[in-house]
């Protein structure tokens, strides 16, 4: 027993200055890097392109045909028309979802008699621009309560991403090398880098459009989809240090 006491303090002795000698040998070289001649800079590198994706909310709310209290209109064949109409105009089923549900208390001509009507939101992730026109047409106007963009995307956006991250990298360099140059020095190996976050920038206004609603009147109504995209900036930035020779 007092053996196994012996052994594991000399284990524990052996692993405490293991660490302690890892732990020197890092804080010397973090004194070799700060000791070094080194010039730090900025590179950015940035992109427009115009976004060939959108995520539309729409709500759908019950209502009844004519007035008709007898003639209810379901959110169920509501958001039947709303599914098929978008499987046509190309969206999958899983860009189909259901965001929130309202409900609203409905009085009738007969005060003592309430009726509750049902509302959904949903969010549409279109790829095809092109057939919004379609997306909404198959819908009943009268059912559609509220729609809007939230949100704009760019399909190749990853691919942009590598490729501006080299070019902020080649433009830091260019920055480095300009300070060295005018301090009679030259540019060695890059001894730190890194990457500030990824920026999306939107022109304003960033998106324009009508859609068909139930609280429009049919003459406020266009029979197309105005709809004006701007572009939008990918922007990607560096901080780097590179020796100086």
């Amino acid at each position: 027993m007092f053996e196994n006491k012996v052994l594991n303090r000399k284990i524990m002795k052996k692993l405490l200055l293991g660490i302690m000698l890892l732990a020197t040998v890092h804080t010397l070289q973090a004194q070799q890097m700060t000791n070094k001649d080194m010039v730090s800079t900025i590179g950015r590198a940035e992109e427009e392109v115009t976004p060939d994706i959108i995520y539309i909310n729409v709500t759908l709310k019950e209502f009844y045909q004519d007035g008709n209290t007898k003639k209810k209109v379901t959110i169920e064949n509501l958001e039947k028309q709303l599914f098929q109409a978008a499987t046509t105009v190309g969206v999958e089923k899983k860009d189909f979802t259901i965001q929130n549900i309202y409900s609203t208390n409905y009085a009738t001509k007969k005060k003592k008699e309430t009726d509750i009507l049902l509302s959904r939101q949903y969010r549409i992730k279109v790829t095809q621009l092109n057939k919004l026109n379609d997306l909404f047409d198959g819908v009943d106007a009268a059912g559609i309560q509220n729609t809007a963009i939230s949100e704009l995307d760019y399909s190749k956006k990853k691919e942009l991403e590598k490729t501006l991250k080299v070019k902020a990298v080649k433009d830091a360099l260019d920055n480095a090398t300009i300070l060295a140059e005018a301090a009679g020095q030259k540019v060695g190996k890059a001894i730190l880098l890194s990457e500030n976050p990824q920026m999306i920038y939107f022109n304003t206004p960033r998106v324009m459009a009508s859609f068909k609603s139930s609280n429009m009147e049919a003459a406020d109504v266009s029979d197309d989809l105005d709809l004006d995209i701007k572009p939008i900036k990918i922007t990607s930035e560096v901080n780097a240090s590179f020796e100086l020779l």
